[in-house]
């Protein structure tokens, strides 16, 4: 016959798989609020997955395909133009070392948010400045960042990023992903070429592709009030 102690540790490990499903099964439980997810389109995927993916809290950066027309978009597709797809990308990340807020103010700070036509030296549709919303709240600070952003350029230029909701995010072919690790000489000398910093340093100053708290710009008879 078991001694109390021994069925008292039996139980105990009995009821811990029970447990463990229970946590797993909470809405709000710590597990289920590991992950969350946004979406960006901001030119090149190459240059905003390496810039997005290096944040801490980031858990990992996609490079793929949103905002378009048509089903399993290929590069050559979206590149020809025609589908409606942007180059985007996709971001997991965890909500406790890095806020939604924290990753939009990085997005806005690596990209030109005044240029519709595409980004840097990547002309057209394809390469357009997206920010792709899956919720309400989402969609808020969306809102939110952009009238930030806007006064922290201390710019009149209107902001060419467009808020949209996202219907589905696409990944990119296999070649396509970490392609900034994996081919770094190649990727440093498009990103030089293509003027992406040079132009990021000229918007945003010592700001640029950082993550820190909105800036206001000091108040001058041009922007004050």
């Amino acid at each position: 016959m078991p001694s109390p102690q021994l069925d008292r540790l039996l139980q105990q490990v009995l009821l811990l798989p029970l447990l463990l499903l229970f946590l797993l099964l909470q809405p709000g439980s710590v597990l289920a609020a590991a992950q969350q997810e946004a979406v960006f389109a901001g030119g090149c995927f190459w240059c905003l997955e390496h810039d997005l993916e290096t944040l801490p809290g980031v858990i990992s950066a996609e490079s793929g395909y949103s905002g378009g027309r048509i089903d399993h978009p290929t590069y050559k597709q979206v590149s020809r133009g025609g589908t409606g797809h942007a180059e985007s990308v996709l971001v997991r990340f965890d909500p406790q070392r890095i806020s939604y807020e924290m990753l939009l103010r990085a997005f806005w700070r690596n990209v030109d948010p005044t240029d519709a036509a595409g980004q840097f030296c990547d002309r057209g549709s394809s390469y357009r400045p997206v920010i792709f919303t899956a919720s309400t709240e989402q969609r808020a600070a969306a809102d939110q960042s952009l009238r930030l952003a806007q006064q922290e350029l201390g710019q009149t230029q209107a902001i060419a990023v467009s808020i949209e909701p996202l219907q589905r995010f696409w990944p990119a072919e296999d070649y396509h992903q970490d392609y900034a690790e994996r081919n770094p000489v190649p990727y440093r000398y498009y990103r030089w070429r293509c003027g992406r910093d040079a132009r990021l340093d000229q918007l945003w100053g010592e700001q640029a592709r950082g993550s820190g708290v909105w800036i206001s710009p000091p108040a001058t008879p041009a922007n004050a009030g």
